[in-house]
């Protein structure tokens, strides 16, 4: 259900603006009206913050240390996040400077270990030293008789020589490619390249402690950026009257808040009017649903929420949901994993945040549980065909294909009738019921049709029975054409009426057509289970370790199969869901979720 709310307008002199705005937020439960969706400069800053400190949060979290209880080193998240910057200017230099460094080692290594001022003082007594490079299959030995040359390193890919000249001496004219030669010695590189390591992995280890001893202080600075984002945005979407002497400031809260805000209100002296909110305002949307219902609201969420005039559709979707995933994944076998492995991790291992969807798993595989005892069908195995002698009694209540086809059908057709009851419903909530009299004659029709034709074949009726029919097509007719608009004349009634009667009829079919959806994935799943399983069988016949592929090949086979399945079933019952249910029930949408402007606690390590 949707949560009452009540509008409140608040004025407040100009010098108590701040200090009222403090208090409202200690109160916690106004949802302030947002005149302008464009942020300040001030607050822009302030979300780009806390965006880079969420970023270096999840940086910090990807190094997977364990909260330690030494005390940091840093007094405020802004000082850590100043440190993690430097850190990661230094590091970035630091690998520059080693990308560097170890392509200078790449191209000294083949020349070896020397020192490069033995050459200098050969050039200085006039003597020059040339470095070159050459394929082996080119390089002549007898070069090293005809000119002063040294081979420094001859490799299966490269030869690598020296050659000097004497004062005055004339360069030859090799084939070789002339190459640079190192400027620093061997040694002083490997030297260098260990200095640039070791202050690496010093700067890692901070890193490392920090990700074990600072999140909490950047959390908390993360909150403390939102809070003053949030109050920067309140005071962004103050009206000021009066040559701003004046503030005046909007915002909803629910109905059962109402006394704490006039409470505080009334304590500080702050003028205000309590108002009901008017059917074309943007009014917040708090949900509140019962245990089982609350569990298929982030399901809701993903399509919109409602708006405020309208029925919250959650309650009376989620039976369906359920039903229909079940009905799609269609293995008892598949549904006992999703239901045990749902139970032993929400036990044993799931963070109370994650508990609610792992309830709302166990309810979807206690529901494949029982659609796959109703097929017959258990780890793909076809427990109608199959000679287990246990179950002889009871295959005449499985239900074959056929049937399971005729069950999707019935299925849906009693969605979408259940989705126009509430649509007259949701209409008589915001209009009024004299708005819901089409609808209603539909519903009239409908079910009248086919509770005559539940008459007739129970032999309650005769075949040819006229009166009931007549009755329920004239009544229903009356309101479809005649009753459609009440604020039309009696003409634009009655063509609103016959256009109406294409769209339903032909909408409605197509509709009851789309539940199909529904017997087909249980098929494929089925039909995937039995596929799995031949195969593993065939794997029994190779000798010795038949049966450990066997039991292998199933394992995988299913929960990938399980996998697979699950997420088409859960798809397919929301298209379902957001398409046939809610077009059939007039939902609109729109609606704007209740953020009340409150201190709320920085989030847990």
């Amino acid at each position: 259900m949707i949560v009452p709310m009540q509008k409140y307008t608040f004025l407040v002199f100009h010098t108590d603006y701040h200090p009222f705005l403090k208090g409202l937020r200690d109160v916690g439960v106004v949802d302030v009206v947002r005149r302008t969706q464009t942020l300040s400069e001030e607050a822009t800053e302030r979300l780009l913050l806390q965006r880079q400190v969420s970023d270096v949060i999840k940086q910090l979290r990807r190094r997977k240390e364990e909260p330690s209880d030494e005390i940091p080193a840093f007094k405020h998240g802004s000082e850590v996040m100043d440190r993690f910057r430097e850190l990661q200017t230094d590091i970035e230099s630091l690998q520059q400077q080693l990308n560097t460094l170890n392509k200078e080692i790449a191209a000294a290594e083949p020349w070896g270990d020397y020192d490069p001022t033995v050459f200098q003082h050969l050039r200085r007594a006039g003597f020059q030293i040339y470095f070159y490079t050459i394929a082996p299959r080119r390089f002549n030995p007898e070069w090293v008789n005809q000119f002063k040359i040294g081979v420094v390193n001859p490799t299966p890919s490269m030869v690598y020589f020296i050659l000097v000249t004497e004062p005055g001496e004339e360069l030859p004219d090799l084939p070789a490619e002339p190459v640079k030669g190192p400027d620093r010695p061997l040694s002083q590189l490997y030297q260098r390249r260990d200095e640039l390591q070791n202050l690496l992995e010093t700067l890692d280890a901070e890193l490392h402690r920090m990700a074990a001893t600072c999140i909490p202080l950047l959390k908390t600075y993360a909150h403390e950026l939102s809070s003053e984002m949030e109050y920067s945005v309140v005071v962004n979407n103050t009206l000021s009257e009066a040559n701003d002497k004046l503030k005046i400031l909007e915002g909803f809260a629910p109905v059962e808040a109402a006394a704490d805000v006039e409470k505080f209100c009334n304590q500080n002296d702050i003028f205000f009017l309590k108002t009901n909110p008017l059917p074309d305002e943007k009014v917040p949307i708090l949900l509140r649903n019962g245990n089982f219902a609350r569990l298929f609201e982030p399901i809701s969420r993903l399509f919109s929420l409602p708006k405020y005039t309208e029925l919250d559709l959650t309650p009376f979707f989620a039976p369906f949901f359920m039903m229909f995933f079940g009905f799609c994944l269609g293995d008892a076998g598949y549904g006992l994993v999703l239901l045990l492995g749902a139970s032993l991790y929400k036990k044993y291992k799931a963070q109370p945040s994650l508990k609610p969807y792992l309830t709302l798993a166990q309810y979807l595989g206690l529901a494949t549980v029982i659609f796959g005892i109703i097929s017959g069908t258990f780890f793909g195995i076809n427990l109608i065909e199959a000679d287990i002698p246990m179950l002889k009694n009871i295959k005449k209540y499985f239900l074959d294909s056929n049937k399971m086809l005729v069950l999707a059908l019935i299925l849906g057709g009693v969605q979408i009738v259940f989705g126009m009851m509430v649509k007259v419903m949701n209409i008589t909530r915001q209009q009024g019921f004299k708005y819901a009299l089409s609808t209603l004659g539909w519903l009239i029709v409908i079910l009248g049709l086919v509770t005559r034709q539940i008459l007739i074949e129970n032999q309650i009726l005769p075949m040819n029975e006229k009166w009931m029919l007549y009755t329920v097509l004239g009544s229903g007719g009356v309101l479809i054409f005649f009753l459609n608009d009440p604020d039309a004349n009696i003409f634009v009634r009655l063509g609103k009426g016959i256009w109406d009667v294409y769209g339903v009829v032909t909408g409605i079919f197509g509709d009851l057509l789309s539940y199909i959806r529904l017997f087909a994935l249980g098929i494929s799943s089925a039909i995937l289970g039995l596929v799995i399983n031949s195969v593993g069988l065939s794997m029994l016949g190779i000798p010795y370790i038949g049966p450990v592929i066997f039991v292998i090949f199933l394992t995988i086979g299913h929960l990938a199969n399980i996998a697979i399945s699950s997420l088409g079933s859960f798809v397919h019952p929301m298209r379902l869901t957001f398409v046939e249910f809610y077009k059939n029930a007039g939902f609109t949408g729109g609606g704007k979720e209740y953020q009340p402007f409150a201190n709320q606690p920085a989030a847990k390590n």
